[in-house]
């Protein structure tokens, strides 16, 4: 690395009679030279002589002061104060990098600067003071570090401020009231922190405010009409803060607002009445407060309305008629209220309604025969209500429905076969706690997918039909308390059930039950002595191979006793004479602290160990080592195929030397190696976590971690983060799929098999690949004609590890069909009538809209990953901005 700093040194002084002074002064080149030594920029003089065209460096007219310098998204760390010393800047971007430690003072004397982002690193301590003497900073980000203590009133200088953002951190204090006198400040974010106090109550009086997120702090007082004043604002979250009193009626003068989140504070009063007046509003959501009074008809007049969700509140009379006219309305939220009347037909005019939630109120009408006319209609939650009259038959069309709960109501009749028909049905069946009667159907055996079902405190009568055997996802299951009768069905997730989940039958017997099922058959005792001869036969019988079997386990264990002793006597006269351990040829562990700890023996004894082996992949096998020092380590032997890489050993060794210093966060290094005989090791640290491919496929215990949307989203991001370096610095990835990404103890993820991507490239002369490049179900379609590895079939490959990611599901699965693999499926979904949200692992996408709204953006950017023709595919540089705009809004 010296000797490339020096070489470049020379290039960049000497070559150029313009890299050392201008004017007088010396040349931002010796400074760049100085950063590039702390950071190691990649690419940074690699290509070009001279420092105005190195990537992310922009430079003035005379082509001799840096004016605008961006380094994010590149990993980097370490000590960022020389950048101090550009003094012309005007622009600094140092987001999602991995800096630590305070903000330099020094930042401050960068009185050119219009443009600073800092977010998305590991900043700490406080916001400097120095800060306040940026007068030309429009645009200040510091979001997403761990900043600490309260705004500094230095930054009350900074005037021409129009973007002001420094959520994510653990800010304290208050709001200062002088950001309400800046007077060009259009956006403000300042959520997730611990702000206590009240809003300013001059904030968007006399600015341009147009977006306003606070939410999750601890902010209290009203909402300041002044935000409201000018009828700027477009965006306004206040969720998840202590704010009381009513919402203003000046919040009809802004007819450009879209977003307005406010639940979850201490709100009351009523809706008013103005909100008619907000034409564009698309998202409103006002839940967990303690509002009351009526829905206001208005929202009618909001035709852009997507998502409208009053739950948990107090407010009381009937749904608005009027709102049959939302036709964007994708999702009404109403629960937890105390709402009655009928559910008004004309809601079902709602032909894009996806969720409809009236469940926790006091609705006594009965379910509308055309239920089904809102034909995307996903969830349907109606319990907890006084619902009367039998559950219509036309509830079978409504076939895009994964959950349906009808709980606690006074629901009569028997339960409509037609349920069978609704296959997508996967969260929930919930009908218990009614009046039904009547047999269970066996047609509700379809609903292969279904994970819950609950149908307790009801009269239903006759026997668990064995069709329901069909129900092949199933994990919760309630049949307690009704009239049923008979065996039990012998299907495991009933056998698994808790003896609760069967109760309160008087008929029911077998397992689980401890009820068993001849008590009822002969309750009279009629054939008690033939049970007990029969018993006492089958006794005797038991017990005579018992005694056989016995005899027969101790002679083979005095013959094999004899054995071993015979082969230790013969072991004990050839002893030193030679060993089964085999002879290392070459190895060395390249991370310097790590070599007193590597015991390159106990690595080659690891790996002879058939109980020590962890997974076997297309190239190699792995093996978990625990070295005498109890270092553990990740050792990877590399397949047979491959033995032609021991006779280039030199190629070798300088090619993992070379990967093991290549510095991205989210690609696996080799930190060792070692050859015996025909075989190569290479050495890698342990990863906790395992594989992506476990995480996602094989925590299907309750016990076990099942990963949430923003980790699956933030481990999406990291793999293409990591692919992208490796295209950037030329390498292209012969094996990538989710067994290829480990995950750390922070389920950071790290691409793995890098080395062997460069150990198995024809072109360096080191070996030839021998089988195909790739896991089955991530090979790219054009791989069959071509037989190239390119970069477009990495991202093909990548698009697949997304996908899985989205859906829970296996590349490969014979539920798709014959010849169907998990592309094919999720791209045949609009043939099969499906919608992008019928695709997505309901368990996530169910939590939240906004989880919901981010998964089918991930997978627009999985399907153009996946694209069959290779020069449609985005490169992984873009897909790593998509994910990241993703993350970020």
């Amino acid at each position: 690395m010296m000797g490339f700093l020096c070489c470049l040194f020379l290039l960049v002084v000497g070559v150029s009679s313009k890299s050392q002074v201008v004017g007088g002064e010396v040349n931002d080149g010796a400074t760049l030279l100085s950063i590039n030594r702390e950071l190691d920029v990649p690419g940074w003089g690699v290509n070009n002589t001279y420092y105005c065209n190195w990537t992310g460096i922009h430079c003035d007219l005379n082509q001799s002061f840096v004016v605008r310098l961006d380094l994010s998204r590149l990993q980097l760390r370490g000590n960022v104060t020389l950048i101090s010393e550009l003094k012309a800047l005007r622009r600094l971007d140092l987001s999602s990098n991995n800096f630590y430690g305070p903000i330099p003072s020094s930042f401050g004397n960068l009185s050119e600067l219009e443009f600073l982002d800092l977010s998305l690193n590991k900043f700490g301590g406080f916001i400097p003071r120095e800060m306040g003497r940026l007068r030309n900073l429009r645009y200040l980000n510091l979001s997403n570090n761990m900043l600490v203590g309260e705004i500094p009133d230095e930054l009350k200088s900074l005037k021409k401020l129009d973007d002001f953002q420094i959520s994510t951190n653990k800010l304290n204090g208050s709001i200062p009231y002088w950001v309400g006198n800046l007077t060009n400040l259009r956006v403000f974010t300042a959520y997730e922190n611990q702000l206590v106090g009240e809003v300013p109550d001059n904030l968007g009086s006399v600015s341009e405010l147009t977006l306003l997120n606070l939410h999750s702090n601890q902010l209290e007082g009203s909402i300041p009409k002044s935000i409201f004043a000018l009828g700027k604002l477009e965006v306004l979250v206040l969720t998840q803060n202590k704010f009381s009193g009513d919402i203003p009626e000046s919040i009809g003068n802004c007819k450009g607002l879209s977003s307005v989140r406010i639940g979850n504070n201490d709100l009351v009063g009523v809706i008013p009445k103005a909100i008619g007046n907000v034409s564009g509003l698309t998202y409103f959501e006002v839940d967990n407060n303690h509002l009351s009074g009526d829905i206001v008809s208005e929202f009618a007049q909001c035709s852009n309305l997507t998502l409208l969700n009053l739950a948990s509140n107090g407010f009381t009379g009937v749904i608005p008629p009027a709102l049959g006219q939302l036709m964007n309305l994708q999702e009404l939220i109403l629960s937890g209220n105390s709402l009655f009347g009928d559910i008004p037909n004309s809601i079902l005019a709602c032909k894009n309604l996806n969720k409809l939630d009236l469940s926790n109120n006091r609705f006594n009408g009965t379910i509308p025969s055309e239920i089904c006319n809102m034909s995307r209609l996903q969830y349907l939650l109606l319990d907890q209500n006084s619902i009367k009259g039998e559950i219509p038959h036309e509830i079978g069309n409504c076939v895009k429905l994964l959950e349906l709960q009808m709980g606690s109501n006074y629901l009569t009749g028997s339960i409509p076969s037609e349920i069978g028909h609704i296959r997508n049905l996967q969260i929930a069946l919930n009908l218990s706690f009614n009046h039904l009667h009547g047999p269970l159907p066996p047609e509700l055996g379809k609903l292969d997918k279904l994970v819950s079902l609950d149908v307790s405190n009801n009269q239903l009568s006759g026997n668990i039909p064995p069709a329901l055997k069909g129900m092949l996802s199933l994990i919760e299951v309630n049949f307690s308390n009704n009239l049923l009768a008979g065996p039990v069905p012998s299907f495991v997730p009933f056998q698994k059930s808790p003896n609760s989940s069967f109760f309160g039958n008087k008929g029911l017997c077998g397992d689980p039950l401890s009820f068993p099922c001849e008590n009822i058959n002969n309750p009279d005792g009629k054939n008690y002595h033939h049970r007990v001869s029969y018993r006492i036969i089958l006794a005797v019988i038991g017990s005579g191979l018992a005694v056989f079997i016995s005899v027969t386990i101790v002679v083979l264990l005095f013959m094999m006793r004899e054995r071993q002793e015979k082969a230790s006597k013969t072991a004990g006269i050839v002893d030193g004479a030679a060993s089964n351990q085999p002879t290392i040829i070459a190895g060395n562990v390249f991370v310097e602290n790590l070599k007193q700890a590597i015991d390159l023996d106990a690595v080659v004894k690891a790996t002879l160990k058939e109980s020590n082996k962890l997974n076997c992949g297309t190239f190699s096998t792995v093996y978990k080592a625990i070295m005498p020092s109890g270092l553990i380590l990740s050792v990877k032997r590399l397949k047979s195929m491959d033995r032609t890489i021991i006779h280039h050993q030199s190629k070798m060794i300088r090619e993992l030397e070379r990967l093991s210093k290549l510095c991205h966060e989210n690609l696996v290094r080799p930190i060792g190696f070692v050859i015996y005989e025909d075989v190569a090791l290479l050495l890698h640290h342990y990863f906790l976590n395992g594989t992506l491919a476990q995480l996602l496929h094989e925590s299907t215990k309750q016990s076990e971690y099942r990963p949430d949307w923003p980790t699956r989203l933030s481990i999406a991001t990291g793999v293409a983060e990591g692919l992208a370096f490796l295209h950037h610095v030329a390498i292209i990835h012969l094996d990538i799929s989710s067994g290829n990404v480990l995950l750390d103890a922070d389920f950071k993820p790290l691409v793995g098999e890098i080395e062997i991507s460069k150990l198995l490239d024809p072109s360096k002369g080191t070996a030839s690949i021998s089988a195909v490049a790739g896991s089955f179900g991530y090979i790219p379609p054009e791989y069959a004609y071509t037989m190239q590895v390119t970069a477009p079939g990495n991202v093909y490959s990548y698009g697949v590890v997304l996908l899985e990611i989205l859906t829970t599901r296996l590349p490969v699965d014979e539920e798709f069909g014959e010849g169907v693999d998990l592309v094919k499926w999720v791209h045949g979904a609009p043939s099969r009538g499906e919608t992008p949200e019928q695709i997505l692992d309901a368990r996530l996408s169910t939590v939240s809209f906004g989880w919901r709204k981010e998964m089918l953006a991930a997978l627009k950017v999985a399907l153009l990953c996946t694209d069959s023709t290779p020069a449609k595919r985005p490169k992984m540089k873009k897909v790593v901005e998509m994910l990241q705009e993703i993350k970020q809004n």
